[in-house]
Protein backbone atom coordinates (compact mmCIF):
# COMPACT_ATOMS: atom_id res chain seq x y z
CA UNK A 1 0.00 0.00 0.00
CA UNK A 2 2.85 2.35 -0.81
CA UNK A 3 1.33 5.64 -2.09
CA UNK A 4 4.11 5.91 -4.68
CA UNK A 5 3.32 2.48 -6.14
CA UNK A 6 -0.41 3.24 -6.13
CA UNK A 7 0.22 6.62 -7.76
CA UNK A 8 2.31 4.95 -10.46
CA UNK A 9 -0.44 2.42 -11.12
CA UNK A 10 -3.03 5.18 -11.27
CA UNK A 11 -0.98 7.23 -13.71
CA UNK A 12 -0.22 4.14 -15.79
CA UNK A 13 -3.95 3.36 -16.01
CA UNK A 14 -4.78 6.87 -17.21
CA UNK A 15 -1.90 6.89 -19.69
CA UNK A 16 -2.71 3.48 -21.17
CA UNK A 17 -6.39 4.28 -21.65
CA UNK A 18 -5.66 7.77 -23.00
CA UNK A 19 -3.17 6.34 -25.45
CA UNK A 20 -5.79 4.00 -26.86
CA UNK A 21 -7.38 7.05 -28.48
CA UNK A 22 -4.61 9.59 -29.17
CA UNK A 23 -2.71 7.79 -32.00
CA UNK A 24 -5.83 7.17 -34.09
CA UNK A 25 -6.70 10.87 -33.83
CA UNK A 26 -3.31 11.67 -35.35
CA UNK A 27 -3.33 9.08 -38.12
CA UNK A 28 -7.00 9.08 -39.13
CA UNK A 29 -7.14 12.88 -39.32
CA UNK A 30 -4.74 12.91 -42.27
CA UNK A 31 -6.56 9.99 -43.90
CA UNK A 32 -9.83 11.95 -43.81
CA UNK A 33 -8.10 15.09 -45.06
CA UNK A 34 -6.77 13.20 -48.08
CA UNK A 35 -10.25 11.80 -48.81
CA UNK A 36 -11.87 15.23 -48.67
CA UNK A 37 -9.13 16.72 -50.84
CA UNK A 38 -9.84 14.06 -53.45
CA UNK A 39 -13.52 14.97 -53.28
CA UNK A 40 -12.70 18.66 -53.69
CA UNK A 41 -10.50 17.98 -56.73
CA UNK A 42 -12.71 15.43 -58.51
CA UNK A 43 -16.23 16.14 -57.30
CA UNK A 44 -16.67 12.38 -56.79
CA UNK A 45 -19.34 11.91 -54.09
CA UNK A 46 -17.77 8.65 -52.97
CA UNK A 47 -14.77 10.50 -51.54
CA UNK A 48 -17.11 12.80 -49.63
CA UNK A 49 -18.92 9.80 -48.20
CA UNK A 50 -15.61 8.25 -47.22
CA UNK A 51 -14.53 11.42 -45.41
CA UNK A 52 -17.87 11.47 -43.56
CA UNK A 53 -17.81 7.78 -42.66
CA UNK A 54 -14.26 7.68 -41.33
CA UNK A 55 -14.92 11.08 -39.78
CA UNK A 56 -17.56 9.56 -37.50
CA UNK A 57 -15.02 7.11 -36.07
CA UNK A 58 -12.53 9.96 -35.80
CA UNK A 59 -14.94 12.19 -33.84
CA UNK A 60 -15.83 9.44 -31.35
CA UNK A 61 -12.14 8.74 -30.86
CA UNK A 62 -11.28 12.45 -30.51
CA UNK A 63 -13.87 13.07 -27.78
CA UNK A 64 -12.75 10.03 -25.79
CA UNK A 65 -9.12 11.10 -26.12
CA UNK A 66 -9.91 14.51 -24.65
CA UNK A 67 -11.97 13.07 -21.78
CA UNK A 68 -9.38 10.47 -20.79
CA UNK A 69 -6.52 12.97 -20.97
CA UNK A 70 -7.95 15.44 -18.47
CA UNK A 71 -7.19 13.28 -15.42
CA UNK A 72 -3.51 13.02 -16.36
CA UNK A 73 -2.72 16.66 -15.64
CA UNK A 74 -4.68 16.65 -12.38
CA UNK A 75 -2.49 13.82 -11.10
CA UNK A 76 0.61 15.99 -11.42
CA UNK A 77 -0.73 18.26 -8.70
CA UNK A 78 -2.40 15.66 -6.49
CA UNK A 79 -0.04 12.68 -6.59
CA UNK A 80 3.29 14.08 -7.82
CA UNK A 81 3.84 17.37 -6.03
CA UNK A 82 7.64 17.12 -5.75
CA UNK A 83 7.94 16.08 -9.39
CA UNK A 84 5.66 18.95 -10.48
CA UNK A 85 7.77 21.43 -8.55
CA UNK A 86 10.94 19.98 -10.05
CA UNK A 87 9.88 20.12 -13.72
CA UNK A 88 7.28 22.90 -13.58
CA UNK A 89 9.56 25.63 -14.90
CA UNK A 90 10.53 23.45 -17.88
CA UNK A 91 7.12 21.96 -18.60
CA UNK A 92 5.20 25.22 -18.16
CA UNK A 93 6.12 26.67 -21.54
CA UNK A 94 5.76 23.36 -23.40
CA UNK A 95 2.32 22.50 -22.04
CA UNK A 96 1.12 26.09 -22.42
CA UNK A 97 2.09 26.10 -26.09
CA UNK A 98 0.45 22.70 -26.57
CA UNK A 99 -2.83 23.96 -25.10
CA UNK A 100 -2.98 27.42 -26.67
CA UNK A 101 -1.50 26.62 -30.09
CA UNK A 102 -2.33 23.01 -30.84
CA UNK A 103 -5.31 21.91 -28.75
CA UNK A 104 -7.35 25.08 -29.21
CA UNK A 105 -6.63 25.04 -32.95
CA UNK A 106 -7.63 21.39 -33.14
CA UNK A 107 -10.78 21.82 -31.05
CA UNK A 108 -11.98 24.90 -32.92
CA UNK A 109 -11.59 23.57 -36.44
CA UNK A 110 -12.89 20.11 -35.64
CA UNK A 111 -16.18 21.77 -34.70
CA UNK A 112 -16.16 23.74 -37.95
CA UNK A 113 -15.49 20.53 -39.90
CA UNK A 114 -18.07 18.40 -38.07
CA UNK A 115 -20.93 20.89 -38.35
CA UNK A 116 -19.90 22.75 -41.49
CA UNK A 117 -20.81 20.23 -44.19
CA UNK A 118 -22.67 22.06 -46.98
CA UNK A 119 -22.80 25.20 -44.79
CA UNK A 120 -19.42 26.75 -45.55
CA UNK A 121 -17.43 26.83 -48.82
CA UNK A 122 -15.98 23.45 -49.77
CA UNK A 123 -12.41 24.75 -49.82
CA UNK A 124 -12.72 26.25 -46.34
CA UNK A 125 -14.25 23.03 -45.08
CA UNK A 126 -11.36 21.03 -46.52
CA UNK A 127 -8.83 23.43 -45.00
CA UNK A 128 -10.45 22.93 -41.59
CA UNK A 129 -9.78 19.17 -41.53
CA UNK A 130 -6.19 19.72 -42.66
CA UNK A 131 -5.75 22.16 -39.77
CA UNK A 132 -7.19 19.60 -37.38
CA UNK A 133 -4.80 16.96 -38.71
CA UNK A 134 -1.72 19.17 -38.44
CA UNK A 135 -2.78 20.47 -35.01
CA UNK A 136 -2.97 16.92 -33.66
CA UNK A 137 0.62 16.22 -34.73
CA UNK A 138 1.77 19.57 -33.32
CA UNK A 139 0.06 18.73 -30.03
CA UNK A 140 1.93 15.42 -29.91
CA UNK A 141 5.22 17.26 -30.51
CA UNK A 142 4.96 19.44 -27.40
CA UNK A 143 3.85 16.56 -25.21
CA UNK A 144 6.72 14.37 -26.43
CA UNK A 145 9.26 17.15 -26.00
CA UNK A 146 8.10 17.39 -22.39
CA UNK A 147 8.50 13.64 -22.00
CA UNK A 148 11.83 13.92 -23.81
CA UNK A 149 13.08 16.11 -20.96
CA UNK A 150 12.25 13.30 -18.55
CA UNK A 151 14.22 10.88 -20.71
CA UNK A 152 17.12 13.20 -21.50
CA UNK A 153 17.07 16.34 -19.29
CA UNK A 154 18.57 19.30 -21.15
CA UNK A 155 18.19 23.08 -21.21
CA UNK A 156 18.13 23.69 -17.44
CA UNK A 157 20.23 25.96 -15.30
CA UNK A 158 23.03 24.46 -13.24
CA UNK A 159 23.08 23.81 -10.35
CA UNK A 160 19.53 22.85 -9.39
CA UNK A 161 18.44 24.93 -6.40
CA UNK A 162 15.62 24.15 -3.93
CA UNK A 163 14.45 21.14 -5.91
CA UNK A 164 13.49 23.17 -9.00
CA UNK A 165 14.95 22.59 -12.46
CA UNK A 166 14.82 26.11 -13.87
CA UNK A 167 14.69 26.75 -17.58
CA UNK A 168 18.06 27.86 -18.91
CA UNK A 169 17.75 27.40 -22.67
CA UNK A 170 14.36 26.90 -24.32
CA UNK A 171 16.22 26.18 -27.56
CA UNK A 172 17.95 23.18 -25.97
CA UNK A 173 14.62 21.86 -24.70
CA UNK A 174 13.03 22.43 -28.11
CA UNK A 175 15.83 20.63 -29.97
CA UNK A 176 16.14 17.72 -27.53
CA UNK A 177 17.32 14.81 -29.68
CA UNK A 178 15.52 12.21 -27.59
CA UNK A 179 12.22 14.06 -27.76
CA UNK A 180 12.32 14.41 -31.55
CA UNK A 181 13.16 10.76 -32.13
CA UNK A 182 10.32 9.74 -29.82
CA UNK A 183 8.04 12.07 -31.75
CA UNK A 184 8.74 10.59 -35.18
CA UNK A 185 8.55 7.01 -33.92
CA UNK A 186 5.21 7.68 -32.19
CA UNK A 187 3.61 9.69 -35.01
CA UNK A 188 4.65 7.20 -37.68
CA UNK A 189 3.17 4.48 -35.48
CA UNK A 190 -0.07 6.47 -35.31
CA UNK A 191 -0.28 6.59 -39.12
CA UNK A 192 0.43 2.86 -39.19
CA UNK A 193 -2.46 2.30 -36.78
CA UNK A 194 -4.79 4.32 -39.03
CA UNK A 195 -3.74 2.26 -42.05
CA UNK A 196 -4.42 -1.08 -40.39
CA UNK A 197 -7.70 0.08 -38.87
CA UNK A 198 -8.96 1.27 -42.27
CA UNK A 199 -7.82 -1.97 -43.92
CA UNK A 200 -9.46 -4.07 -41.21
CA UNK A 201 -12.82 -2.31 -41.33
CA UNK A 202 -12.77 -2.27 -45.13
CA UNK A 203 -11.91 -5.98 -45.23
CA UNK A 204 -14.92 -6.71 -43.02
CA UNK A 205 -17.28 -5.04 -45.48
CA UNK A 206 -15.55 -6.55 -48.51
CA UNK A 207 -15.94 -10.02 -47.00
CA UNK A 208 -19.68 -9.50 -46.59
CA UNK A 209 -19.96 -7.89 -50.04
CA UNK A 210 -21.11 -4.51 -48.71
CA UNK A 211 -20.37 -1.31 -50.67
CA UNK A 212 -17.47 -2.98 -52.45
CA UNK A 213 -16.33 0.03 -54.50
CA UNK A 214 -16.48 2.28 -51.46
CA UNK A 215 -14.43 0.02 -49.21
CA UNK A 216 -12.04 -1.18 -51.90
CA UNK A 217 -11.06 2.46 -52.41
CA UNK A 218 -10.61 2.93 -48.65
CA UNK A 219 -8.64 -0.30 -48.41
CA UNK A 220 -6.20 0.83 -51.10
CA UNK A 221 -5.42 4.10 -49.32
CA UNK A 222 -5.18 2.29 -45.98
CA UNK A 223 -2.73 -0.20 -47.49
CA UNK A 224 -0.58 2.70 -48.72
CA UNK A 225 -0.50 4.10 -45.18
CA UNK A 226 0.38 0.65 -43.82
CA UNK A 227 3.26 0.09 -46.24
CA UNK A 228 4.84 3.55 -46.04
CA UNK A 229 4.53 3.97 -42.30
CA UNK A 230 5.50 0.43 -41.37
CA UNK A 231 8.84 1.19 -43.04
CA UNK A 232 9.14 4.67 -41.49
CA UNK A 233 8.17 3.39 -38.04
CA UNK A 234 10.88 0.74 -38.14
CA UNK A 235 13.50 3.25 -39.32
CA UNK A 236 12.46 5.80 -36.68
CA UNK A 237 12.52 3.07 -34.03
CA UNK A 238 16.04 2.12 -35.04
CA UNK A 239 17.17 5.75 -34.72
CA UNK A 240 15.46 6.03 -31.33
CA UNK A 241 17.26 2.87 -30.24
CA UNK A 242 20.61 4.39 -31.15
CA UNK A 243 19.81 7.57 -29.21
CA UNK A 244 18.78 5.38 -26.27
CA UNK A 245 22.12 3.55 -26.41
CA UNK A 246 23.85 6.92 -26.20
CA UNK A 247 21.65 8.68 -23.62
CA UNK A 248 20.20 5.85 -21.50
CA UNK A 249 22.67 3.00 -21.20
CA UNK A 250 20.67 1.21 -18.51
CA UNK A 251 17.52 1.17 -20.65
CA UNK A 252 19.37 -0.08 -23.70
CA UNK A 253 20.97 -2.87 -21.68
CA UNK A 254 17.51 -3.85 -20.42
CA UNK A 255 16.07 -3.90 -23.95
CA UNK A 256 18.32 -6.82 -24.88
CA UNK A 257 19.07 -8.10 -21.35
CA UNK A 258 22.79 -7.37 -21.67
CA UNK A 259 24.67 -8.04 -18.43
CA UNK A 260 28.33 -8.16 -19.47
CA UNK A 261 30.15 -5.08 -20.76
CA UNK A 262 32.11 -5.99 -23.86
CA UNK A 263 33.00 -4.91 -27.40
CA UNK A 264 31.64 -6.75 -30.43
CA UNK A 265 28.47 -7.44 -28.45
CA UNK A 266 26.33 -10.19 -29.98
CA UNK A 267 22.58 -10.11 -30.35
CA UNK A 268 20.93 -13.32 -29.16
CA UNK A 269 17.86 -14.35 -31.13
CA UNK A 270 16.66 -16.42 -28.15
CA UNK A 271 16.99 -14.82 -24.73
CA UNK A 272 15.08 -15.23 -21.48
CA UNK A 273 16.05 -12.95 -18.59
CA UNK A 274 15.61 -13.94 -14.96
CA UNK A 275 12.30 -12.74 -13.56
CA UNK A 276 13.92 -11.76 -10.25
CA UNK A 277 16.18 -9.14 -11.88
CA UNK A 278 19.21 -11.16 -10.83
CA UNK A 279 22.36 -10.96 -12.89
CA UNK A 280 22.54 -13.12 -15.99
CA UNK A 281 19.92 -14.75 -18.21
CA UNK A 282 18.13 -18.06 -17.96
CA UNK A 283 18.61 -18.70 -21.68
CA UNK A 284 20.97 -17.26 -24.32
CA UNK A 285 21.02 -18.95 -27.71
CA UNK A 286 21.75 -18.29 -31.40
CA UNK A 287 24.07 -15.27 -31.15
CA UNK A 288 24.79 -12.96 -34.08
CA UNK A 289 28.34 -11.71 -33.33
CA UNK A 290 28.71 -7.95 -33.06
CA UNK A 291 25.20 -7.25 -34.32
CA UNK A 292 23.97 -5.47 -31.18
CA UNK A 293 27.04 -3.23 -31.26
CA UNK A 294 26.24 -2.44 -34.89
CA UNK A 295 22.59 -1.67 -34.15
CA UNK A 296 23.58 0.64 -31.31
CA UNK A 297 26.51 2.50 -32.86
CA UNK A 298 26.81 1.42 -36.53
CA UNK A 299 30.04 -0.29 -35.53
CA UNK A 300 30.47 -4.02 -34.98
CA UNK A 301 33.34 -3.49 -32.52
CA UNK A 302 31.75 -0.84 -30.28
CA UNK A 303 31.28 -1.55 -26.59
CA UNK A 304 27.84 -2.00 -25.02
CA UNK A 305 27.62 -1.31 -21.30
CA UNK A 306 26.16 -4.26 -19.43
CA UNK A 307 23.81 -4.18 -16.48
CA UNK A 308 26.53 -5.41 -14.10
CA UNK A 309 28.31 -2.07 -14.53
CA UNK A 310 25.23 -0.17 -13.34
CA UNK A 311 24.43 0.36 -9.67
CA UNK A 312 21.66 -2.11 -8.69
CA UNK A 313 19.66 0.81 -7.27
CA UNK A 314 19.74 2.47 -10.70
CA UNK A 315 18.71 -0.49 -12.83
CA UNK A 316 15.26 -0.86 -14.39
CA UNK A 317 13.41 -4.16 -14.04
CA UNK A 318 14.88 -6.06 -16.96
CA UNK A 319 12.26 -8.68 -17.76
CA UNK A 320 9.20 -6.40 -18.34
CA UNK A 321 11.29 -4.02 -20.47
CA UNK A 322 12.88 -6.86 -22.42
CA UNK A 323 9.62 -8.75 -23.03
CA UNK A 324 7.72 -5.59 -24.01
CA UNK A 325 10.46 -4.63 -26.44
CA UNK A 326 10.77 -8.06 -28.05
CA UNK A 327 7.00 -8.39 -28.44
CA UNK A 328 6.74 -4.89 -29.91
CA UNK A 329 9.46 -5.64 -32.47
CA UNK A 330 7.90 -8.99 -33.37
CA UNK A 331 4.45 -7.50 -33.95
CA UNK A 332 5.99 -4.61 -35.88
CA UNK A 333 7.73 -7.05 -38.22
CA UNK A 334 4.45 -8.93 -38.73
CA UNK A 335 2.71 -5.69 -39.73
CA UNK A 336 5.54 -4.83 -42.11
CA UNK A 337 5.32 -8.28 -43.73
CA UNK A 338 1.55 -7.99 -44.12
CA UNK A 339 1.87 -4.49 -45.60
CA UNK A 340 4.45 -5.69 -48.15
CA UNK A 341 2.40 -8.76 -49.13
CA UNK A 342 -0.69 -6.58 -49.47
CA UNK A 343 1.15 -4.27 -51.87
CA UNK A 344 2.38 -7.23 -53.93
CA UNK A 345 -1.00 -8.97 -54.15
CA UNK A 346 -3.19 -5.86 -54.11
CA UNK A 347 -5.16 -6.91 -57.23
CA UNK A 348 -6.55 -10.06 -55.65
CA UNK A 349 -7.37 -8.59 -52.21
CA UNK A 350 -11.14 -8.13 -52.85
CA UNK A 351 -11.47 -11.80 -53.77
CA UNK A 352 -9.52 -13.27 -50.84
CA UNK A 353 -12.64 -14.59 -49.14
CA UNK A 354 -11.75 -15.88 -45.69
CA UNK A 355 -8.31 -14.34 -46.14
CA UNK A 356 -9.85 -10.91 -45.56
CA UNK A 357 -10.29 -11.88 -41.91
CA UNK A 358 -6.52 -11.56 -41.49
CA UNK A 359 -6.91 -7.78 -41.76
CA UNK A 360 -9.85 -7.74 -39.35
CA UNK A 361 -7.91 -9.73 -36.76
CA UNK A 362 -4.87 -7.47 -37.17
CA UNK A 363 -6.75 -4.34 -36.08
CA UNK A 364 -5.67 -4.70 -32.40
CA UNK A 365 -2.00 -5.33 -33.29
CA UNK A 366 -0.88 -1.70 -33.83
CA UNK A 367 -2.75 -0.70 -30.66
CA UNK A 368 -0.79 -3.33 -28.74
CA UNK A 369 2.49 -2.21 -30.36
CA UNK A 370 1.94 1.42 -29.40
CA UNK A 371 1.12 0.53 -25.79
CA UNK A 372 4.16 -1.76 -25.59
CA UNK A 373 6.31 1.06 -26.93
CA UNK A 374 5.24 3.29 -24.07
CA UNK A 375 5.84 0.52 -21.57
CA UNK A 376 9.39 0.18 -22.91
CA UNK A 377 9.90 3.95 -22.76
CA UNK A 378 8.57 4.49 -19.25
CA UNK A 379 9.58 1.25 -17.52
CA UNK A 380 13.04 1.43 -19.07
CA UNK A 381 13.56 4.89 -17.57
CA UNK A 382 13.01 3.61 -14.03
CA UNK A 383 13.95 4.07 -11.26
CA UNK A 384 14.19 7.67 -12.52
CA UNK A 385 11.26 9.95 -13.18
CA UNK A 386 13.73 12.50 -14.58
CA UNK A 387 16.57 10.38 -15.87
CA UNK A 388 19.69 10.62 -13.72
CA UNK A 389 18.35 13.49 -11.62
CA UNK A 390 15.16 12.65 -9.73
CA UNK A 391 14.01 9.18 -8.70
CA UNK A 392 10.37 8.20 -8.94
CA UNK A 393 10.36 7.13 -5.29
CA UNK A 394 11.28 10.71 -4.28
CA UNK A 395 8.80 12.51 -6.56
CA UNK A 396 5.43 11.93 -4.92
CA UNK A 397 3.20 14.11 -2.75
CA UNK A 398 4.28 13.74 0.91
CA UNK A 399 0.87 14.75 2.26
CA UNK A 400 -1.06 12.12 0.28
CA UNK A 401 -1.87 8.89 2.12
CA UNK A 402 -2.15 5.45 0.54
CA UNK A 403 -5.89 5.11 1.16
CA UNK A 404 -6.55 8.39 -0.64
CA UNK A 405 -4.69 7.21 -3.73
CA UNK A 406 -6.34 3.79 -3.53
CA UNK A 407 -9.80 5.35 -3.41
CA UNK A 408 -9.22 7.55 -6.44
CA UNK A 409 -7.49 4.68 -8.27
CA UNK A 410 -10.51 2.40 -7.85
CA UNK A 411 -12.90 5.17 -8.89
CA UNK A 412 -10.78 6.04 -11.91
CA UNK A 413 -10.47 2.38 -12.92
CA UNK A 414 -14.25 2.00 -12.93
CA UNK A 415 -14.84 5.24 -14.83
CA UNK A 416 -12.11 4.55 -17.37
CA UNK A 417 -13.36 1.01 -17.90
CA UNK A 418 -16.84 2.40 -18.65
CA UNK A 419 -15.43 5.07 -20.99
CA UNK A 420 -13.20 2.61 -22.83
CA UNK A 421 -15.86 -0.05 -23.32
CA UNK A 422 -18.44 2.54 -24.36
CA UNK A 423 -16.03 4.20 -26.77
CA UNK A 424 -14.94 1.03 -28.50
CA UNK A 425 -18.53 -0.26 -28.72
CA UNK A 426 -19.55 3.01 -30.39
CA UNK A 427 -16.65 2.85 -32.85
CA UNK A 428 -17.26 -0.82 -33.64
CA UNK A 429 -20.98 -0.23 -34.23
CA UNK A 430 -20.21 2.74 -36.48
CA UNK A 431 -17.61 0.73 -38.40
CA UNK A 432 -19.93 -2.25 -38.91
CA UNK A 433 -22.91 -0.11 -39.90
CA UNK A 434 -21.00 1.44 -42.78
CA UNK A 435 -21.68 4.71 -44.60
CA UNK A 436 -25.11 6.31 -44.47
CA UNK A 437 -27.37 7.12 -47.40
CA UNK A 438 -25.36 5.38 -50.10
CA UNK A 439 -28.37 4.99 -52.34
CA UNK A 440 -29.37 8.63 -51.89
CA UNK A 441 -25.94 9.90 -52.99
CA UNK A 442 -25.72 7.62 -56.01
CA UNK A 443 -29.36 7.93 -57.12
Amino acid sequence: MDPIILSRLQFALATIVHFFFVPLTIGLGFFIAIMETRYLRTGNEQFKLQAKFWGKIFLINFVLGVVTGIALEFQFGTNWAIYSKYVGDIFGSLLAIEATLAFFLESTFIAIWAFGWDKIPKKLHCVSIWLVAFASTISALWILLANGFMQNPVGMQEPIVDGVARLGSFTDVLTNTYGWHMYFHTVFGAFLLAGFLVMGVSAWHLYFGQNKEFFHSSFKLGSCFALVFSILTILAGHQLGQVTADKQESKFAALESVWETRPNTPMYLIVLPKFTNEEGNLVEAIPIPGFLSFLAHNNFTSTIKGMKEIDPDKRPLVWPVFISFRLMVTLGCIMFAVAVLTAIFRKIIPSLGWGLWVYVLLIPVPYICLELGWMVTELGRQPWIVYGLLKTADAGSPAVEWYQVLGTFIAMALIYALITVTGFVMMIKTAIKGPDNMAEHYA
